[in-house]
């Protein structure tokens, strides 16, 4: 994550994995989820932010899903239905559960389907936020299969050209399993920029960079700019313009709109049903490396690889080349010793949130 979204250290308060992990827990029960299924959310979002995810984790994320619980935007009891189902495909309504409790059984779906055909996939409609997607691509790693998810949701991006947004920052995940390196991890959005890095930025009062966001007419801001209300902008496609490439931005959106929402039998995000639910639309795949190729040789192949990339000579002004993972993989392994640290407008959030719901107050870390 880019130096201006991560909390200045004067500004950061440190709290143990196991005290956050306790607490969002608890939070999620008190809105009405099951033991089991606020564990489940509480390990997606304090997993990102063991990774140095920040932008989807317990800071921006937590917050927002415990207003959609209390607004009743979302089902807390709300449990996976199989809509179609094969030996190498299924397509599930998650009735209205927010994502990141159930999209773990999606992927798990996959992975099964996977281990039985080779290849396995999964669409699902009808949920809440997804959270991090690199998140669910790593449980077919820890299958070791290769895995693959993104999701449709929103409405805040302008396609090449447009004046208008159609897509959402439409995110995907790629992850492969390793013997010895970290694994592979490939977790980004469709726009220039994330949009919850965003909220960050409004936070952190960073800056943001030319060809992120557009006016509210459709025009790429080219120049760097203060971080914005959210009803003040447009988003950006990745690469900004088309001079830039932003048509190749614009294709991966539609892509994973397609892979999302038009292959779950559901109408693209765009175009709003008559309840103005949108909800996400997600795509789950696992590929079982056995079906493909001997297990053993791909895992020699892919640490050989990732040792050639990492022993790569850096340009000037860099201190080393790296592969996507490899930096979460070092936070995480930091995090778990050191605590995770959350800003202190994150901290009086959730002190006010644990008075309000009755919950004991987040142990921090002392100095």
């Amino acid at each position: 994550m880019l130096e201006r979204f991560k909390v200045p250290a004067n500004e950061q308060v440190h709290v143990a994995e196991e005290s956050l992990r306790h607490t969002v827990t608890t939070i999620f029960e008190r809105v009405g989820l099951s033991r089991t299924d606020a564990m489940e959310s509480a390990d997606v979002l304090v997993t990102a932010d063991l990774r140095g995810v920040e932008s989807h984790g317990v800071s921006n994320m937590l917050r927002r899903y415990v207003e959609f619980y209390q607004n009743e935007v979302l089902n807390p009891l709300g449990e996976l239905t199989v809509i179609s189902d094969t030996p190498s495909a299924a397509t599930v309504d998650a009735d209205r559960a927010l994502g990141i409790t159930v999209g773990r059984r999606a992927m798990e779906i996959a992975v099964d389907k996977a281990r039985k055909t080779g290849v396995g996939a999964v669409t699902m409609f009808n949920s809440g936020h997804m959270g991090a997607l690199g998140h669910y691509a790593m449980i077919a790693v820890q299958n070791n299969m290769i895995g693959f998810s993104s999701t449709a949701a929103g409405t805040g991006v302008v396609p090449t050209f447009a004046s208008e947004p159609r897509f959402g920052t439409n995110p995907f995940a790629f992850a492969a399993p390793t013997r010895h390196k970290a694994p592979i991890l490939f977790d980004v959005a469709t726009t220039a920029v994330a949009g919850n890095k965003l909220e960050l930025a409004r936070r952190l009062k960073a800056s943001l960079l030319p060809g992120w966001i557009a006016e509210l007419d459709g025009t790429p801001i080219t120049q760097e700019t203060e971080a914005r209300g959210k009803d003040e902008y447009y988003q950006l496609p990745i690469g900004g313009s088309r001079e830039s490439g932003s048509h190749k931005g614009y294709g991966l959106a539609l892509m994973v709109e397609v892979l999302g929402s038009l292959l779950s039998g559901s109408k693209s995000g765009m175009i709003k049903d008559e309840s103005d639910w949108i909800g996400s639309k997600s795509f789950f795949t696992a590929y079982n490396i056995e079906a493909f190729t001997n297990m053993d040789e791909f895992m020699t192949n892919i640490d050989e690889m990732l040792e050639h990339l990492t022993e790569t000579k850096p340009s000037p002004g860099n201190k080393r080349v790296l592969y996507p993972g490899l930096i979460e993989h070092e936070e995480f392994q930091k995090r778990v010793i050191e605590g995770i640290p959350l800003h202190t407008e994150v901290i009086d959030w959730f002190d006010q949130i644990t008075k309000e719901l009755s919950v004991d107050p987040l142990e921090l870390i002392k100095p």
